[in-house]
């Protein structure tokens, strides 16, 4: 496996992270139950917020009536980041720039022997040796292995909801960008070596049980039951306290700047169709309950 696939799987990936991912289905029996669309309004816009998964399989499509019709409804599509921007050459330079000690540095200086172990083990059970990325920030490793894992799962970013709504809306829809590539690489090179060790370690340490955590949470999106993806979603804070502080900034404090550009949507008269990981939706600190005590109405469809 190539760098070029590494690094365009893990910037396609970035937000499916361990304690971040969720998974998208639909059944047409379902068409009478909530799923993970929101109708949010204001005195002078409505815009539609929907969760979604950034890989996933092909079986999800067709996507839903209710969700066909709401993003034929709007003029504008705002997505977390422009996937078509992800193969841009100067993206993909600053990406692995990002990515990987240089000179004499290297991964094994930065993290504890317990976690390297892990890694190395971990790897080698993937048909991949820890020389192959002897060199990747810890960040970096953690998102490359599990993006690996899911991709053997059959999840792939060719069939994410953000590629596949990026392509619709080409020169039909105005795009907008709700993050970018950069700020989301920036994000995660900005932990500090501990940090990172334990994003790494934690990873690692779950990834036995992503198949089954996939699972539930496709069943959560699937009935529209929030409280229940709530749940998988923080399951790992839960476990492992000390990773709090990573989960805030990759979670709550991007929620927050995202409500913020939200709210400037429902403030411009225009319809816009948000596509937005469904783990940032759910809770106290999503961003559905964070417009709401803004004042705005949200419904759930």
């Amino acid at each position: 496996m190539n760098g070029k696939f590494l690094s365009r799987a893990i910037i396609f990936s970035f937000i499916f992270l361990i304690f971040v991912s969720a998974s998208l289905a639909e059944e047409n029996a379902a068409a009478k139950e909530k799923s993970f669309l929101w109708r949010v309004q204001s005195k002078t816009g409505t815009i539609f917020i929907f969760g979604s998964v950034h890989m996933a399989r092909p079986d999800i499509y067709p996507l839903p009536l209710k969700i066909q019709e709401s993003y034929a409804k709007s003029s504008v599509l705002a997505l977390e980041a422009d996937p078509a921007r992800a193969t841009e050459p100067d993206i993909q330079q600053r990406m692995i720039h990002a990515a990987f000690y240089t000179g004499e540095d290297m991964l094994q200086l930065h993290v504890s022997k317990k976690t390297y172990e892990l890694a190395a083990q971990t790897m080698q059970q993937i048909g991949l040796p820890i020389t192959t990325l002897y060199k990747a920030k810890p960040w970096f490793l953690a998102l490359t292995i599990e993006a690996l894992e899911l991709h053997r799962l059959g999840y792939n970013p060719e069939h994410g909801l953000d590629r596949h709504f990026a392509i619709e809306a080409k020169g039909k829809k105005k795009l907008v960008e709700l993050e970018s590539f950069d700020k989301q690489v920036n994000l995660l090179n900005g932990f500090t070596d501990r940090q990172q060790d334990q994003f790494l370690f934690y990873t690692l340490m779950d990834l036995k049980s992503l198949p089954t955590v996939i699972e539930a949470m496709m069943h959560a999106w699937r009935t529209g039951d929030v409280e229940t993806m709530e749940t998988l979603v923080t399951q790992t804070v839960r476990d492992y306290p000390e990773i709090g502080p990573v989960f805030d900034v990759l979670i709550y404090r991007r929620n927050r700047n995202m409500a913020e550009k939200i709210e400037q949507f429902l403030q411009s008269g225009d319809t816009v169709f948000v596509v937005i990981g469904a783990a940032h939706l759910v809770g106290k600190e999503g961003i559905i309950e964070l417009l709401k005590k803004k004042g705005y109405s949200a419904e759930q469809m």
